[in-house]
């Protein structure tokens, strides 16, 4: 049987080794790790999509998106041959966004979002207190790479604007019932994981690992 290839696209800053835990069966599948890149000035949404379409080397594939990364597999969707987009701990409209980030939009308080931090996580550590918060920044620290500031802003606004108010129904949706980024009350449609957050790339890997091969072979 031919292996076939399965595309995955990170959250928002983050890098690919946030799929360092995810394991599909080698006779079967082939992973491929796809990145962000510094957008051009006034890039849309759309054309970053197109753009990130043309790193994608094979068809019929599989196109899995994390976060912000699921919105974005869902527009990069009308440039490729595709089996199937499965998104995980993302939306399918904006319609499924929760309350603060339709006011965000309204009052443009996005705007006021002070992306330098996250350029400078490192400085963050210390004035990191409890183990919890620093076990986070360590996390941080590794799985998001995408530090430039230009890219920050461009992808925040991408978020709080996406335009998308119809539903595609041939995506699969993957979801936390604890996500707390995006509530479960705001979402249609989607397969549950209990106890999974909006992390759950990295500590509900067991249940993908068994439940990924078998939601992608499926007809």
């Amino acid at each position: 049987m031919e292996k076939i290839h399965v595309y995955f696209m990170p959250g928002l800053a983050a890098s690919p080794t946030i799929f360092e835990r995810i394991q599909l069966p080698n006779d079967q599948f082939e992973i491929h790790l796809l990145e962000w890149f510094v957008p051009k000035e006034k890039q849309t949404l759309g054309d970053y999509a197109k753009k990130m379409a043309e790193q994608v080397r094979h068809k019929n594939i599989i196109l899995v998106g994390v976060s912000f990364g699921g919105i974005l597999v869902q527009e990069m969707k009308q440039f490729l041959n595709l089996k199937k987009v499965i998104i995980i701990s993302s939306v399918k409209s904006n319609k499924e966004f929760p309350r603060r980030m339709k006011i965000a939009k309204t009052t443009k308080a996005y705007k006021l979002i002070p992306v330098a931090l996250f350029e400078n996580i490192e400085n963050l550590a210390k004035y990191a207190f409890g183990d919890y918060i620093k076990q986070r920044v360590k996390l941080y620290e590794k799985f998001l790479s995408v530090r430039d500031k230009k890219y920050l802003t461009w992808a925040i606004e991408s978020v709080i604007l996406w335009e998308r108010t119809e539903i595609d129904d041939e995506i699969i949706h993957i979801h936390g019932l604890e996500d707390e980024v995006f509530p479960v009350k705001y979402i249609k449609e989607f397969i549950p994981v209990k106890g999974g957050t909006h992390i759950m790339i990295l500590n509900k890997y067991k249940w993908l690992n068994e439940n990924l091969p078998k939601i992608m072979l499926e007809n």
